[in-house]
């Protein structure tokens, strides 16, 4: 199967979108090997460490992002102008250890892909 990028543009607690995605990747995981996720905007929130969502009555759902190294998918990119732009330090940990790389080099990255899916 061709590869597909799943790019994660919204935070993760005020929709469901975060959620979906991770259900999509896992449900296309028996299809394709070749999967990579892209975190840009404020998609790069998804993988914010010590998240607290119980206090905001959210279920909290972004530890299953560490599971998907279990199922081989090994590319993880951040934007960090995305993570500038929303005061994040660019070293700090993430739940994935996903590589850290600017709008340019995300964008020349996304080229590798056939199918690209936005939540």
């Amino acid at each position: 199967m061709k590869s597909i990028a799943f790019i994660f543009t919204r935070g993760p607690h005020g929709s469901s979108l975060g959620r979906e995605g991770l259900d999509a990747i896992l449900a296309l995981l028996s299809f394709s090997d070749n999967i990579a996720l892209f975190f840009v905007s404020d998609g790069v929130l998804q993988l914010t460490t010590n998240q607290k969502p119980d206090l905001i009555l959210a279920r909290n759902y972004i530890s299953t992002f560490s599971l998907l190294s279990l199922y081989e998918i090994k590319r993880f990119y951040i934007c960090s102008d995305a993570l500038v732009e929303r005061g994040v330090v660019i070293d700090a940990p993430n739940v994935l250890g996903a590589d850290v790389l600017s709008s340019s080099a995300l964008r020349l990255k996304l080229n590798d892909y056939h199918r690209l899916i936005t939540f």
